[in-house]
C-alpha cells in the first residue's frame, strides 16, 4: 500500500485527498501540506492526518512512498522536482507545467531519480474516451478526416479574483486553454495522433484583470493528414457541456460530457452509399458502455480520478510507467503553447518536440 501525501489544500487537493480515500488497501493518505494553514488543517481534519504548512516539511517524512503536486500550475516543476529528489514517487495534476522549459526540468528530475512521475489527465480513462481511442486505433472509423473539440463553459469574475494565481501568465500560464481546455485538448491528440500545425486565435471578452484568454478558436494539423477544429472559452453563459466530434471515411462518433453521445461505422462488406448513410442512424445504444454516475462535491466525476490513481499505484508497485506520463502529458503541452505562439504572431506554428525549447 502506498502512502500518500497531497501539497496543495486547495479545491484540487481535495479531490486528490477523497479520492485517495476511496483506494483502501491500494493507497492511504498521510500527510496534506498548503501555504494556507486554515484549509491544510480542515483537509487533514476531514481525514484523519498530519498537516504542514510547507511542502518541505511534508517532504521531510521517510514514510511518504508519493505525492500528489496539486499547487498552481507554474510551480508544478518546482515543488514535482523536489519531492523527486527526496525519494517521492510523483503525480502532478494538469497541466504538467506553464512552459516547456520547466516541465523539461521535471521530466530529468524524474528520470535522474528513478520515481515514477504521471500527470493528471484523468479522461483518458473515462470509458467513452478509451472506446472511441480504441476504435480508431482499430480502423472502425477508417481514416480519420476531422474533429471538431469544444470546451464551451462559464468561469464568473468572482472564479479569477478567488485566486491571486488564477488568470496569471505566470502561474496559471494561460486561460481557457491552458487551464480548462487541457483535458479536451489532449484527449484530441490522444484520438487523432501526433499533432503538426496550429493556427489560432485567442481573446479575452468577458473578464478584466487577467492576463490569459478567456476565448480561444484553433485549427490544428495532424501527422496523418485530418485536420481539426477548436474551441475553448470561459465566456459562454451558463455553460455548456465539453465535446468531442471524430469523423472518418467509414464512420463518426461524438463524446458528449464524457460519454458516447453518437456512434455509427460502416462494417466490412456494407454498401457504400454515395451520399452517405444518414437513416442509418446512431449505433451507440448497442454497445456495452458502462458508465460511473458518481461525482465529487466539486462536480468531477469520481471515477475516472480514481481509475488513474489506481493505475499510477499500479504502475509504481510494478515498475511500469503510468498510464498518461510525464511525456504524453508534455506533447498535450508542446501542442497548448503552439496554440497560444500560433495567437501571438499571427503564424502557423509547430509544436515543439521533446527537447525543444
Amino acid at each position: 500500500m502506498l502512502r500518500f501525501g497531497v501539497i496543495g489544500a486547495g479545491v484540487i487537493g481535495g479531490v486528490h485527498a477523497r479520492t485517495l480515500a476511496r483506494l483502501p488497501g491500494r493507497a492511504t493518505l498521510v500527510a496534506v501540506a498548503g501555504a494556507g494553514p486554515d484549509r491544510a488543517r480542515a483537509l487533514a481534519a476531514e481525514h484523519g492526518c498530519a498537516w504542514y504548512g510547507s511542502a518541505r516539511e511534508l517532504l521531510a517524512r521517510p514514510d511518504i512512498d508519493a505525492v500528489c503536486v496539486c499547487v498552481p500550475s507554474g510551480l508544478h516543476a518546482e515543488v514535482g522536482a523536489a519531492a523527486l529528489r527526496a525519494g517521492k514517487h510523483v503525480l502532478v495534476e494538469k497541466p504538467l507545467e506553464v512552459s516547456l522549459e520547466a516541465a523539461d526540468r521535471l521530466l530529468a528530475a524524474a528520470r535522474s531519480s528513478g520515481r515514477t512521475l504521471g500527470v493528471v489527465l484523468q479522461h483518458r480513462f473515462d470509458p467513452a474516451a478509451r472506446f472511441l481511442h480504441d476504435s480508431v486505433r482499430a480502423g472502425a472509423l477508417g481514416t480519420p478526416t476531422s474533429a471538431h473539440a469544444e470546451v464551451p463553459w462559464w468561469r464568473s469574475q468572482g472564479y479569477y479574483d478567488s485566486g491571486q494565481w488564477r488568470g496569471t501568465a505566470r502561474l496559471d500560464g494561460g486561460g481557457a486553454v491552458m487551464n480548462q481546455g487541457v483535458h479536451t485538448l489532449d484527449l484530441l491528440q490522444w484520438v487523432m495522433g501526433e499533432a503538426v500545425e496550429v493556427s489560432a486565435h485567442t481573446a479575452l471578452l468577458a473578464h478584466r484583470g487577467i492576463d490569459v484568454e478567456d476565448t480561444a478558436a484553433a485549427v490544428i494539423r495532424f501527422a496523418g493528414g485530418a485536420l481539426a477544429t477548436v474551441l475553448a472559452t470561459t465566456a459562454a453563459y451558463p455553460g455548456r457541456t465539453a465535446r468531442l466530434a471524430v469523423h472518418g471515411d467509414r464512420g463518426s462518433a461524438v463524446l458528449d460530457d464524457d460519454r458516447l453521445a453518437w456512434y455509427h461505422a460502416r462494417a466490412a462488406g456494407d454498401a457504400e452509399d454515395p451520399y452517405g448513410a444518414y437513416g442509418a442512424g446512431d449505433q451507440s445504444a448497442d454497445l456495452p458502455m458502462v458508465y460511473d454516475d458518481e461525482r465529487d462535491p466539486t462536480g468531477l466525476p469520481g471515477a475516472s480520478h480514481r481509475a488513474q490513481l489506481a493505475d499510477f499505484c499500479e504502475a509504481v508497485e510494478e515498475g511500469r510507467p503510468p498510464a498518461v506520463s510525464g511525456e504524453d502529458a508534455r506533447r498535450s503541452l508542446a501542442l497548448t503553447l503552439a496554440l497560444y505562439a500560433s495567437a501571438r504572431t499571427g503564424r502557423t506554428v509547430r509544436p515543439a518536440g521533446p527537447g525543444a525549447p
